[in-house]
């Protein structure tokens, strides 16, 4: 079960590259490192990356213990096809009616995020404030997250929420640390055209969550969970 965790986590985070270069591209480009020694760069923009992760892995905590008490209860498996399904309808209505759904108090949340990160951005300088700024980057609205953190309110202990949030951040970080040095000689249709790609990510997790609450017993796609009131469904002739 450990090795699935790991192997998920970090494939959603660099399927998320695609979507992280698009969208938090313009944030790493604009981090005011290049004027420093490459040593000191380097530090800098791996303080700003392991603040993100540091930020994923607390929601996945804060996701992992509501998970454990929603395993405990015995509802994990129709919890995560509930969560799939939720997934997917989302998404259509994104993608094909421009609609989200955000509630009033998490717009007003992440107006001061921005507000830190701007602060951050104009304050003097020193390596502290590049960690900050990452975990500050990691609470910024991204569907790819969201995607990442109901996967892990499907963990059935705290450890798993957090180790899959950890491995996701890890897996967006590639593509990241390229971004910060390559900065604009990646063309903004080039960013566009990765982004595209990303339902069709969403959309796959989704279906894997649905599959996982069925419990068929399929490694890694559909495993038996440990303690689940039901058995792998299995077929007689």
């Amino acid at each position: 079960m450990m090795w699935q965790l790991i192997a998920g986590g970090f494939v959603l985070g660099l399927f998320s590259s695609m979507h992280c270069v698009g969208m938090c591209g313009p944030l790493a480009m604009a981090l005011p490192v290049h004027h420093l020694p490459n040593v000191k760069q380097f530090i800098a923009l791996l303080l700003y990356q392991f603040g993100r992760i540091v930020t994923y892995a607390s929601l996945g905590l804060l996701f992992g213990f509501a998970g454990r008490h929603i395993y405990i209860a015995g509802f994990q498996q129709w919890f995560s096809i509930g969560i799939g399904i939720l997934v997917l309808v989302l998404l259509i209505l994104y993608y094909y009616y421009k609609k989200t759904i955000q509630p009033s108090f998490m717009l007003a949340f992440y107006k001061k995020v921005q507000g830190v990160i701007i602060s951050l951005l104009q304050s003097k300088k020193h390596t502290f404030s590049y960690l900050l700024l990452g975990m500050a980057n990691g609470l910024l609205p991204c569907g790819m997250v969201y995607v990442a953190l109901a996967a892990a309110l499907t963990s059935s202990t705290i450890n798993q929420g957090v180790l899959f949030m950890m491995m996701f951040g890890l897996g967006t970080l590639p593509a990241m640390m390229a971004i910060s040095y390559l900065g604009t000689s990646l063309s903004f249709n080039v960013r566009m055209t990765l982004r595209k790609a990303v339902p069709y990510g969403i959309a796959l997790m989704a279906l894997v969550l649905i599959l996982r609450g069925m419990n068929l017993g399929i490694p890694f796609i559909s495993p038996v969970l440990q303690g689940a009131p039901g058995a792998a469904v299995e077929c007689h002739n």
